[in-house]
Protein backbone atom coordinates (compact mmCIF):
# COMPACT_ATOMS: atom_id res chain seq x y z
CA UNK A 1 0.00 0.00 0.00
CA UNK A 2 1.39 3.33 -0.97
CA UNK A 3 1.07 7.22 0.49
CA UNK A 4 -2.31 7.94 0.33
CA UNK A 5 -2.54 10.47 -2.32
CA UNK A 6 -4.89 12.90 -0.12
CA UNK A 7 -2.40 12.69 2.46
CA UNK A 8 0.83 13.72 0.01
CA UNK A 9 -1.59 16.57 -1.04
CA UNK A 10 -1.86 18.31 2.23
CA UNK A 11 1.52 17.71 3.28
CA UNK A 12 4.57 20.23 3.50
CA UNK A 13 7.73 20.41 4.07
CA UNK A 14 8.43 20.93 8.31
CA UNK A 15 11.13 23.38 7.89
CA UNK A 16 9.82 25.71 4.98
CA UNK A 17 6.47 24.40 4.47
CA UNK A 18 7.15 24.46 0.89
CA UNK A 19 5.69 22.11 -1.68
CA UNK A 20 7.14 18.21 -1.43
CA UNK A 21 6.83 14.84 -3.87
CA UNK A 22 7.46 11.93 -4.08
CA UNK A 23 11.41 10.24 -5.06
CA UNK A 24 11.28 8.03 -8.44
CA UNK A 25 11.29 5.15 -5.92
CA UNK A 26 8.43 6.15 -3.68
CA UNK A 27 10.47 5.73 -0.45
CA UNK A 28 10.90 9.40 0.17
CA UNK A 29 9.43 12.83 0.03
CA UNK A 30 11.32 15.32 -1.45
CA UNK A 31 12.02 19.07 -1.18
CA UNK A 32 12.73 20.88 -3.37
CA UNK A 33 14.04 24.28 -2.20
CA UNK A 34 15.80 23.00 1.60
CA UNK A 35 17.16 19.63 -0.95
CA UNK A 36 15.70 17.45 1.51
CA UNK A 37 14.36 14.10 1.54
CA UNK A 38 11.93 12.69 4.36
CA UNK A 39 11.95 8.86 4.62
CA UNK A 40 8.40 6.73 4.16
CA UNK A 41 8.50 3.87 6.44
CA UNK A 42 5.54 1.57 6.75
CA UNK A 43 3.87 3.48 4.50
CA UNK A 44 4.14 6.40 7.07
CA UNK A 45 5.96 9.84 5.58
CA UNK A 46 8.17 10.74 8.94
CA UNK A 47 8.09 14.30 8.60
CA UNK A 48 10.78 15.16 10.97
CA UNK A 49 13.18 17.48 10.06
CA UNK A 50 16.32 15.59 11.80
CA UNK A 51 15.10 12.43 10.34
CA UNK A 52 15.15 13.83 6.88
CA UNK A 53 18.62 13.71 4.92
CA UNK A 54 20.17 16.09 2.07
CA UNK A 55 19.51 15.28 -1.59
CA UNK A 56 22.18 14.07 -3.87
CA UNK A 57 22.76 16.35 -6.73
CA UNK A 58 22.38 15.24 -10.00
Amino acid sequence: MAVNKELLDILCCPKCKGEIHLNESQDGLICDSCKLIYPIKDDIPVMLIDEAQQVDAK
